[in-house]
């Protein structure tokens, strides 16, 4: 079996299903690992949910901001944003089943020395302490208390890991270290202002993937997010948003040898 990490689809489902029908033509049995937001700023979030959902054994799923906040925005915690195009979901008949499908699934995985998040890892985490940091927030995402926690999880502090955090602080800021970092400092210190390219950062801060003596430099992390990135291949790291919502692709990536594979897409949002 042949794995393929695929990037941000945002709702463009029918890309998604001509990079599926792509990867069939050359893999008796794919397995398939999207990296986070599913959903949201496309025309079909409701037909990709229901696609990756069907997919069943064969697909995992790590969980990203845009996919968070279609939670918020289910509950009426968060208001809708003008580009939010999560109406098709909120109205389908089966939304609650997809909702619940969507809560349970992680925001962390870990496959054949490849780590798979959203965004990012903070530099202070092994990919093993990745893991678990992941499960508090899905066993909270998966309990009975789950919509009370989603009245808490967002703001931009702590801004830095520190283990002795402890409730909404500590579930906020490894939320915000694996769904919403782009920048950091060398500390890990994250800074959100800057959703930009590398050369936009702000003084003394970095992407968080070039902090020296990252402790994830020994695996290979697998990330999306950062559509003006483009896609990333190095040694120890994949990025795979190329920004498909934006009028760029739709990108695969196999793990076992790096073979690329990419659809275009219509352009369905303008940056800026």
């Amino acid at each position: 079996m042949t794995t393929y990490a695929i990037g941000d689809i945002q709702g463009c489902d029918s890309r998604l299903t001509k990079l599926l029908e792509r990867i069939h033509s050359v893999s008796a049995h794919p397995k398939f690992i999207f990296v986070g937001d599913l959903v949201n700023r496309g025309p079909q979030s409701l037909g990709t949910l229901r696609q990756i959902r069907a997919l069943g054994e064969t697909a995992s799923v790590v969980l990203g901001n845009h996919d968070l906040h279609l939670l918020t925005a289910a509950h009426g915690i968060r208001k809708p944003h003008a580009s939010d195009t999560l109406d098709d979901i909120l109205d389908a008949p089966d939304r609650d089943e997809l909702l619940d499908w969507l809560r349970r699934q992680p925001l962390a995985h870990f496959e054949n020395g490849h780590l798979l998040v959203h965004a990012g890892v903070l530099p202070q985490w092994t990919a093993a302490q990745t893991i678990a940091l992941a499960q508090e927030v899905e066993a909270v995402l998966r309990g009975p208390d789950w919509i009370d926690f989603l009245h808490e999880m967002y703001g931009n502090t702590p801004a830095r890991w520190d283990p002795a955090l402890t409730g909404a602080d500590r579930l906020r800021c490894i939320v915000n270290g694996l769904t919403r970092i782009r920048f950091c400092s060398e500390d890990g210190t994250m800074n959100f202002s800057n959703t930009d390219d590398i050369a936009a950062a702000k003084p003394g801060y970095i992407p968080w993937f070039d902090v020296p003596g990252r402790k994830t430099e020994d695996v290979t992390v697998v990330f999306g997010h950062w559509s003006t990135l483009g896609l990333i291949m190095r040694p120890n790291l994949i990025g795979l948003d190329t920004g498909c919502v934006w009028g760029g692709k739709l990108t695969a990536v196999r793990l076992e040898d790096r073979a690329l594979f990419q659809v275009d897409c219509s352009q369905y949002r303008k940056q800026g």
